[in-house]
């Protein structure tokens, strides 16, 4: 039976240093790198450096070091939150079986190079729509709750809840201490405004920041951050820095604030102006409807100035007598056509009476029937022995017939 490969079963395992080792050959041969970022530690000895170089979109970071003259020698004055280039080689020590990043170079990234890059990003998310005016979501008249984001005891926080409660003061707001400035800022913000979309309570959430440098608010136009901005159900004010500054975020979201304390304007009501508003709208409504009622009362007032509601019966009068004319012209027009009926009917019943067979009686004359109600016609209709009816006009009698004479 054949020995099984190295590392490839528990009875033939690689030690540590194997293992190590081969990690180490293969990070390097990478080669060298050029990483960007924001940095988030910086430890200085006498003669190495220590760096903690972070992504601002992710919550990833990466170890650096390099010599101490290289951050002395650094082409812009090196701090956390600064965002830079850095060129390097990729190690894993063996020893311990740390990887960190053997820094050789360090660039500052330019103004320039970020105004362009959240240039390219504005052009792609207003392709992608993110922009459209018309999947703005209006804003509650007037919020249960209001969400707040913001720095914590900041001048924004301090403006958004003092000049909304100044308007209204019953409202109540929601807030969410973040940073608002540095490399810890997205993950903070987009935690928040997750956390304040998710509950059912608040109907718009505020994200406000005082002004500042163009570096300074970089944060706010960050990929990460405007979309989950787009994603959110509820509405989004964007607040950040003052009316010429113009973050990506403002264009997502969907109302613009020019200043937080714009924001807490147009968030809440003012209390008084509604009022205002209420007691005028009342004003002219009352004097709408007092028009109205004086309208209908002058148009009330001609028509029964009018002579057929003035006097209902004076047309009826003025047509009394050829009211009465006409009906006596029916009365006799209807006696003349009942005594003409009345003398024709009595004109039928004459003839009526001359053609029937009761006249006909009266003149002399006699209907024989047999006993069955036959009338005789013939001779031959009564055989002699024949029992026989004879009507008269007085009445009927009966006979017998003996046959015909010979």
């Amino acid at each position: 039976m054949t020995e099984p490969e190295p590392g490839k079963s528990p009875e033939n395992p690689w030690p540590v240093r194997a293992v190590a080792t081969r990690v180490a050959k293969y990070i390097d041969r990478l080669g060298t790198v050029w990483v960007e970022g924001q940095l988030t530690e910086l430890k200085v000895r006498q003669s190495t450096a220590w760096m903690v170089l972070r992504d601002p979109a992710a919550d990833m970071s990466l170890t650096v070091s390099c010599p101490r003259d290289l951050v002395v020698n650094a082409p812009v004055p090196l701090s956390e939150g600064t965002q830079v280039l850095m060129h390097g080689k990729p190690q894993f020590y063996t020893r311990n079986g740390s990887f960190s990043l053997r820094i050789s170079e360090i660039r500052a990234v330019g103004l320039g190079e970020l105004l362009a890059r959240i240039e390219r990003l504005r052009r792609l998310l207003d392709a992608e729509g993110l922009f459209d005016p018309r999947l703005k979501r209006p804003l509650p008249f007037l919020p249960k709750v209001v969400g707040l984001i913001t720095g914590r005891a900041s001048h924004a926080e301090h403006d958004v809840l003092s000049v909304a409660k100044d308007r209204w003061p019953a409202v109540q707001f929601a807030v969410r201490n973040t940073v608002v400035q540095g490399p810890n800022t997205v993950p903070q913000v987009v935690e928040a405004l997750r956390e304040l979309d998710a509950d059912p309570d608040v109907e718009v959430i505020v994200i406000a920041r005082g002004g500042g440098s163009v570096e300074d608010l970089l944060p706010f136009s960050d990929e990460t951050l405007c979309r989950e901005i787009a994603k959110c159900t509820t509405p989004v004010v964007s607040a950040i820095g003052h009316e010429p500054d113009n973050p990506l975020c403002d264009l997502v979201a969907d109302l613009r604030a020019a200043t937080p304390t714009d924001a807490a304007k147009r968030v809440v009501p003012d209390a008084a102006a509604e009022q205002v508003l209420i007691a005028d709208l009342r004003r002219r409504s009352a004097h709408a409807l007092r028009n109205w009622v004086h309208r209908e009362e002058r148009i009330i007032d001609q028509l029964r100035s009018r002579p057929v509601l003035a006097q209902p019966l004076a047309a009826l009068d003025a047509r009394a007598e050829e009211i009465e004319r006409a009906r006596a012209a029916c009365r006799r027009d209807i006696n003349r056509m009942i005594s003409a009926e009345a003398e024709r009917i009595g004109h039928l019943s004459a003839r009526l009476q001359t053609l029937g067979p009761a006249a006909t009686l009266a003149r002399g004359y006699a209907v024989v029937t047999a006993t069955d109600g036959t009338v005789l016609r013939t001779t031959a209709d009564a055989p002699a022995g024949t029992r026989l009816r004879v009507r008269v006009a007085d009445g009927a009698i009966t006979a017998v017939s003996e046959g015909p004479e010979g």
